[in-house]
């Protein structure tokens, strides 16, 4: 396994950790003498840094990988669907947002494995890459504004509609080039 590939699996191994760090009711909520949002946001920071570091290594030094070409955003996904259910379950971020968001995941995820079947390939957009963006900052911020730096909070809460708002317009440019796709006669026959 190379290491952009190893720093998708890291990313994946982060996730419990990360959900436990926010979910557990520590003792002060102190995690050995650090406010426990500060533990939880290091771990998704160093986390989401790895989904960027990955990328990066894999092109520069030419290991893009098909395995690496499916745990990287499996990875990406599992992260931030955790941090996101972890943070309505904290109080810190509306469920019908969090479902907004985690659904469009659910529905890309399906339309680019359809459109793989079908021999095709449907890059990530860059709208996909600005909804990206703003979940890290969103998840960042909500965690680190609980009870103590309210500042984050308001970044965080408009951050989270910037998100949202990303997330229904860049599926609905997945589900426009799903339909492209469709009226193209398919290589393999299929769908």
């Amino acid at each position: 396994m190379n290491l952009p590939n190893s720093l998708s699996v890291t990313r994946i191994f982060l996730v419990p950790l990360l959900v436990v760090v926010l979910l557990t009711k520590f003792e002060g909520r102190m995690i050995l003498g650090v406010r426990k949002e500060l533990v939880g946001a290091a771990i998704f920071a160093i986390a989401s840094f790895t989904d960027w570091l990955d990328g990066y290594l894999a092109r520069r030094r030419g290991q893009v990988t098909p395995l690496g070409q499916f745990i990287d955003p499996f990875a990406d996904k599992l992260l931030t669907i955790a941090a996101f259910i972890s943070l309505v379950q904290m109080d810190l971020a509306p469920a019908w947002m969090v479902a907004i968001i985690v659904g469009r995941e659910f529905a890309v995820t399906a339309l680019r494995t359809l459109a793989h079947a079908r021999g095709a390939v449907m890059p990530a957009s860059p709208l996909g890459k600005i909804k990206m963006v703003t979940q890290v900052i969103a998840i960042l911020a909500l965690i680190l504004g609980k009870d103590h730096l309210q500042g984050f909070f308001v970044i965080g809460q408009v951050a989270l509609w910037v998100c949202v708002i990303a997330a229904l317009v860049s599926a609905a440019d997945y589900f426009r080039r799903f339909s492209d796709l469709l009226t193209k006669p398919s290589p393999t026959g299929r769908l």
